[in-house]
């Protein structure tokens, strides 16, 4: 049982993580495939990357608050051998200390991820009911998407965050851990 709803959760993380990656990260091994390679890496060693990329966009935030306690997982790279080749996703959600400053959150975003390596690549109101404001963002150098959604409505409000990394391939010799 627990495997099938991994497994769903595995595809339903994919089909989320598709959009968000290879708007602007740019490989040029990989002419034509919307996935860029982030090199080679044991799927641990690579969620702990992944981990510390999303400890740097939390500093970005400049704003008090409380991030939610997530640890990342594995998916699959579509088209590719399963066995060999990963990707990396992690999801979070920042409370700010004071509703009002949700906005204020995300404007400091949009401002301070593209003086550290981020191309915004998508900003604007998402297709939801509730117009929820969204920025996406890649990261060429690390190979990573980040996509952040302003949760007004929500009760508290919040922000939700999911970064996503490009392909890896596992080091000969390694098998894939998937978390």
């Amino acid at each position: 049982m627990l495997k099938a709803k991994t497994g769903a959760s595995a595809l339903l993380i994919s089909l989320a993580l598709a959009p968000l990656t290879g708007c602007g990260m740019n490989d040029t091994e990989n002419t034509g495939n919307t996935v860029p390679s982030a090199g080679t890496s044991t799927s641990k060693a690579a969620a702990d990357r992944l981990k510390e990329v999303s400890g740097e966009v939390h500093g970005l935030i400049g704003v008090k608050g409380r991030a939610s306690d997530s640890s990342p997982g594995v998916s699959e790279c579509a088209g590719k051998d399963r066995e060999k080749f990963f990707r990396v996703f992690h999801t979070w959600s920042f409370y700010p200390d004071s509703p009002g400053q949700l906005g204020e959150a995300m404007e400091r975003l949009k401002e301070e991820l593209p003086k550290n390596g981020w191309k915004i690549v998508e900003y604007g109101p998402d297709t939801s009911k509730n117009k929820n404001l969204s920025l996406t963002a890649d990261h060429d150098g690390k190979k990573t998407s980040v996509n952040v959604s302003q949760r007004a409505k929500n009760d508290p409000p919040k922000l939700s965050l999911m970064l996503v990394s490009g392909c890896y391939e596992t080091p000969a010799g390694q098998e894939i851990e998937r978390f």
